[in-house]
């Protein structure tokens, strides 16, 4: 798959989408990603700026039409794109769900946006799917760009060298992950359950299933679709 990311601060980018699986996945073939300096297309030769004041008084400078709408239709014109994602705080909230969603796409954008938000036009004409990370504002859409990118490509097949690794994952099946221990089995008077030193696969199946459970109806019984 093909992820176009389109930012004014790629900078923030390079580090976290060239690291471990991610880094990896990309080296197979699996993925690509390109980040995209959206001053590049700018019509402003001299300064570069991508943004400008509200109309009506609103505090806050506004990211304009143009450059985006340049930066977009010039990529697809090359290509088709399945999505084109602006993140954004009001969008809808991303989980696993949307990544596993996602992660069936070939080609996919994300828009980044800064300042007050981008220029409502831009998210009426050309923006396909709008997604938040959170209830709360950051900095500018770069961070949220990266987890997405990150959910999405540590699913695809081949990406993790254990692909039952993530599917046993917290949120693939709306319950939390069961409790993971490794060696050994007893330190400082801590001891590893009986169960998971038992051999007995189906009983420790049973186990992390109850587990699973018992943790997303304490930690998160919304995930629960219970009556």
């Amino acid at each position: 798959m093909r992820i176009d990311i389109i930012t004014v601060l790629p900078e923030l980018l390079t580090g976290p989408l060239d690291q471990s699986i991610i880094k990896r996945a990309q080296q197979k073939g699996l993925a690509e990603i390109h980040i995209h300096n959206l001053r590049d297309w700018s019509t402003d030769l001299r300064h570069r700026r991508v943004d400008d004041y509200a109309f009506g008084g609103t505090a806050g400078m506004v990211m304009q039409c143009e450059p985006i709408d340049r930066c977009i239709s010039e990529l697809s014109a090359q290509r088709h794109y399945d999505e084109v994602i602006f993140v954004t705080p009001d969008g809808e909230t991303f989980n696993q769900h949307i990544a596993n969603d996602l992660s069936m796409k070939e080609n996919l954008i994300i828009l980044c946006g800064h300042y007050k938000g981008i220029d409502y036009r831009i998210r009426e004409h050309l923006i396909t799917r709008e997604i938040s990370i959170g209830d709360y504002v950051l900095t500018g859409g770069e961070l949220p760009a990266a987890i997405i990118a990150d959910a999405v490509i540590r699913v695809l097949p081949g990406a993790i060298g254990d692909e039952q690794s993530a599917l046993s994952d917290s949120f693939q099946d709306d319950l939390l992950a069961p409790p993971v221990y490794t060696r050994p089995a007893e330190y400082k008077g801590w001891k590893v359950p009986d169960i998971l030193l038992s051999g007995h696969e189906r009983k420790i199946r049973e186990w992390e299933h109850e587990q699973a459970l018992e943790r997303t109806r304490r930690l998160r019984p919304d995930l629960l679709k219970e009556d």
